[in-house]
């Protein structure tokens, strides 16, 4: 496999929009962070949150446990064809990061990664919203994002520092290679209750997805 690397940093302040949801005729006003744009050159990581970047609903996103999310740029292009957007940006799913040669069957829970000069912990798949379908007018986008397993993943921040796109990510550290993004999306979205506990036994796993999982 080619080394992972950055391919585009995004941030994005809370901001409220008038937009019809996805599906329906009347316009209503939505207040998100989604809309993220790219950062040219550096960008200071913090514990909580890349700088000028922050999220509207601090119950479903941000904090310590998912102060960064990533997600794969291999998967643009599959996107771009079922989809029928030739125009679909790096960000288009939310994210802050979007990375190359690293998809989530490659990245598994507790996994820690460098990358420029922070230190990533991943802590939990992404969930997709209603935010994912009214941002892109696509009803069933959530729903293929579940059944493709497309995710995204949370990132916590162990070690705060730059990093800028272009930079490589290195695996520093793997605890459960069994428990890939992958494999805790399947159990997720799955019945089996064992394998469920034994997904929320990770510690390194985020307090609300364990909440999630009962």
């Amino acid at each position: 496999m080619e080394q992972p690397i950055l391919k585009s940093i995004q941030v994005g302040l809370p901001t409220t929009y008038v937009q019809r949801n996805a599906g329906d005729q009347q316009n209503a006003a939505w207040t998100t962070g989604f809309f993220k744009k790219p950062v040219v050159g550096s960008v200071h990581v913090g514990k909580t949150n890349i700088d000028g970047d922050r999220q509207a609903n601090l119950s479903a996103h941000g904090g310590i446990d998912k102060a960064v999310c990533a997600y794969s740029a291999d998967h643009y292009v599959t996107w771009q064809t079922l989809l029928e957007m030739v125009e679909l940006p790096y960000g288009a799913f939310g994210e802050n990061l979007t990375v190359a040669n690293l998809t989530e069957k490659d990245v598994c829970i507790g996994d820690v990664f460098q990358c420029g000069e922070v230190h990533f912990e991943v802590s939990q798949p992404r969930q997709p919203c209603w935010k994912l379908a009214r941002r892109w007018q696509k009803k069933e986008l959530p729903e293929l994002v579940v059944k493709f397993g497309w995710s995204g993943w949370y990132f916590r921040v162990l070690e705060e520092g730059s990093l800028k796109a272009g930079n490589h990510f290195e695996l520093v550290t793997r605890r459960y290679p069994q428990w890939t993004v992958q494999q805790a999306n399947s159990v997720f979205h799955g019945k089996d209750l064992l394998q469920r506990d034994n997904l929320a036994a990770l510690s390194e796993l985020s307090e609300s997805w364990k909440s999630l999982l009962f």
